[in-house]
């Protein structure tokens, strides 16, 4: 298996000599009409050429806002200090000197790959269109290159997803035609924002080993934004931490992991996701008769994907295959797996919102609804709710939070009263932290955390009896995940809710679900308790899972 960069590579030392680009003073104002908003507050940074820094902190705490202030990618913001790179600042170029530092030297990895990607064009056209662009490459040029991108990023039959538009692709796989197109021209810097958010950990190790060794080879540095505070002891040479718009401690990475000196750096190394449900095993087994009976009830669940290839021809491709689950009332049952295995199908065809061929049973609170036309369906749909993995594609941008929930509620609840339903939606922000005054903000003004628990929120209001939770805790840092999976089983235990958790995050699985089906290729290779698993895993493919986790984070 690929490992992870060694410890003798993360301790050298940091490269001496003139930095690659610095950051001085460093402010960010957001302009909104009358109202300025000061949200990063007199930042100094600098990368050195070959240098791997890593920026940490907090969502909302201003490190997205800090990278994409260094290639000036904001809209309605104003900057000051500045950000010097080969003689200039960055910050007064002329907008033609950005264009041609984009994507050729300086390349961004960005956080949210469906909505950095363009829903109309395939992933081979915008791959290539930088290749084109940049390095004049002809199409065909461009073509096989990007299919050469695609394999060491890890796109399983390359030659096939590069002609598929994004959203044909799943979120692992959009997050590494990402990575792929800012590694294209070999830039001096890479910005990667949370580069492996969407990969499972198998994929993280290799993503993570890929920078590196592009790094040695053409002297490029990397600026990585995370919460992943393992990735980054595992990468970084040296550490940033950022909270409320402010660098508050940055030094080697080795210095800032063993010897912090801020409570807030203390406080995050400390955020690790712990067991937070009661262990099954230690539960009395109770007669098959006294067992409740299952919310969710799945029998030979199979998912075939129908597409076109000419006139007369018809390609089929079976994503999910005789999957049969049950999930009780207050229960978690963790789906895992590697990208493409089918675990957002499974999630999709149970909730019925699938464009696929779908076979087998599934049944809600035992009535069957797989067979059940849309207009009959309508009524149960505010029984199961879905937490999806993209909370930027999932929230409408011209519609305010307040808005997005009181859709859900009005269109579920029509009579109640307006000020019972505008409670429900100020408890359902409450729940997970977000402020009921927000409610006139819209999408793009939260970070990539409060855009995730906005979508939690949302799923919440209508309080179901199931909910699907795809990659719930992705874009949160540690110490907003941990109080994310608190609240998720507070809620549970207090509504007795039944989820259905998928993730890539092993850690979160054991920390929230109390059984877990490991899926690959479409089929459930292993399923049982999460401490049978964990302890014992009776698969190679499980074996194999849970080492690359304890290889990503040892302790």
């Amino acid at each position: 298996m690929p490992s992870t960069p060694a410890s003798a590579d993360r301790d050298r030392p940091v490269p001496l000599g003139e930095p690659l680009i610095a950051a001085r003073g460093l402010t960010v104002d957001f302009v909104g009409g009358e109202e300025t908003v000061r949200v990063v507050h007199g930042v100094d940074l600098a990368i050195a050429p070959g240098e791997r820094v890593a920026l940490v902190g907090e969502s909302g705490s201003g490190k997205s806002v800090t990278a994409q202030a260094l290639m000036r990618l904001g809209t309605q913001t104003r900057y000051g200090g500045s950000v010097e790179y080969g003689g200039q600042n960055l910050l007064t170029a002329p907008e033609q000197t950005l264009r041609g530092l984009r994507g050729r030297e300086i390349a961004m990895i960005f956080q949210e790959p469906m909505s950095a990607l363009n829903p109309l064009y395939t992933i081979g056209d915008q791959i290539g269109e930088v290749l084109e662009r940049h390095l004049g490459l002809t199409p065909a040029q461009a073509r096989s290159r990007a299919i050469e991108l695609l394999t060491q990023t890890e796109v399983r039959e390359p030659e096939r997803r590069i002609d598929h538009l994004p959203h044909q692709l799943s979120g692992g796989q959009r997050q590494r035609a990402m990575i792929a197109m800012a590694l294209a021209c070999e830039p001096k810097l890479v910005i990667a924002d949370e580069p492996t958010t969407a990969l499972d950990v198998t994929v993280q190790a290799r993503i993570m080993a890929l920078l590196v060794r592009l790094q040695r080879e053409i002297g490029m540095a990397v600026l990585l934004i995370t919460h992943d505070l393992p990735q980054v002891r595992a990468f970084a040479d040296r550490v940033a931490v950022m909270r409320a718009g402010r660098i508050v401690e940055q030094g080697p990475t080795r210095d800032i992991f063993e010897m912090p000196v801020q409570d807030y750096t203390r406080q995050l190394i400390e955020s690790r996701p712990q067991r937070l449900v009661t262990s099954m095993m230690d539960e009395p087994a109770a007669p098959a008769a006294d067992k409740p009976a299952p919310v969710v009830a799945v029998r030979q669940l199979g998912c075939t994907y129908v597409g076109s290839a000419g006139w007369f021809r018809r390609t089929r491709f079976d994503a999910v295959r005789q999957v049969s689950i049950d999930l009780q009332a207050g229960r978690t049952l963790g789906v895992v797996g590697e990208s493409g295995s089918g675990k957002t199908t499974l999630a999709l065809a149970i909730m019925r919102l699938l464009n696929a061929e779908v076979r087998g049973e599934i049944r809600l609170d035992g009535m069957r609804i797989d067979a059940l036309p849309q207009p009959r369906l309508r009524p149960y749909r505010r029984q199961f709710q879905m937490v999806f993995q993209d909370p930027f594609n999932s929230l409408s941008p011209r519609m305010t939070l307040g808005q997005i929930l009181a859709e859900a509620v009005d269109l579920h609840f029509p009579d109640s009263p307006a000020a019972e339903r505008l409670a429900r939606a100020n408890s359902a922000l409450t729940d997970v932290g977000l402020e009921p005054a927000m409610r006139g903000r819209y999408p793009h003004e939260f970070s990539g955390g409060q855009r995730q628990r906005i979508a939690i929120a949302r799923a919440l209001v209508l309080r179901p009896k199931l909910i699907v939770l795809d990659e719930p805790t992705s874009a949160l840092d540690l110490t907003v995940q941990l109080q994310v999976l608190k609240l998720l089983v507070d809620l549970q235990q207090r509504y007795n809710l039944a989820y259905l958790l998928i993730t890539h995050d092993l850690a979160v699985i054991r920390a929230l679900a109390h059984r877990l089906i490991v899926m690959k290729d479409g089929e459930v290779v292993e399923q049982g308790t999460v401490e049978r698993v964990f302890t014992a895993p009776a698969e190679s493919y499980t074996q194999t899972l849970l080492a690359a986790v304890r290889e990503l984070d040892p302790a």
